[in-house]
C-alpha cells in the first residue's frame, strides 16, 4: 500500500467540471484515496436538469449541502432538501436535478472510486448538450 500524504483544500478548491448549468469539484480521487473512492461537490442552478437517469457499479452518496435536489432512486423521484443523505447503491437507475429557484449542491462520494477518470468526457459532452429545465 503506498502511503498517502494529508490533504487539505482552500474553499473551492479541487478539480473544476464548469459543465453550463452544472459545475463539479473532485476534490479527492484517484491518487488521494488509492482509487478507494471519489469526493466531489455537485452544483446546479435553479431549474436544472442533472445527467439523467443511469447506473453504475459504484455507490453514490450524497449530502444535500445547499438548497433542495430532486433525487430519482428506481422510479420514484423524492425532494432532499438540505442536510438530507441519499445512497444510491451501484446497480440503481437514480439522477438528480434542481427544480427549485434556488441554487441547490450536494457533496458526493463514489465508492469505489474511478469515475473521475470520465469527468473531462462528460463535461464536454455537457457543454455540448447543455442541460435542460427540470420541471
Amino acid at each position: 500500500m503506498t502511503a498517502r500524504k494529508p490533504l487539505v483544500l482552500p474553499p473551492h478548491g479541487g478539480r473544476h467540471y464548469p459543465m453550463g448549468r452544472i459545475f463539479a469539484a473532485f476534490l479527492a480521487d484517484g491518487a488521494e484515496t488509492n482509487d478507494r473512492y471519489s469526493i466531489s461537490e455537485w452544483w446546479l442552478e435553479p431549474h436544472t436538469k442533472g445527467p439523467g437517469p443511469h447506473s453504475h457499479e459504484e455507490d453514490d452518496v450524497f449530502y444535500v449541502l445547499e438548497g433542495t435536489i430532486s433525487f430519482l432512486l428506481g422510479d420514484r423521484w423524492l425532494e432532499a432538501p438540505r442536510g438530507s443523505f441519499v445512497l444510491a447503491p451501484g446497480g440503481v437507475t437514480h439522477d438528480f436535478e434542481n427544480r427549485s429557484a434556488e441554487r441547490a449542491g450536494a457533496l458526493n462520494f463514489s465508492v469505489p472510486g474511478g469515475f473521475e477518470t470520465m469527468m473531462p468526457g462528460i463535461a464536454q459532452w455537457f457543454r455540448e448538450h447543455p442541460p435542460g429545465d427540470a420541471r
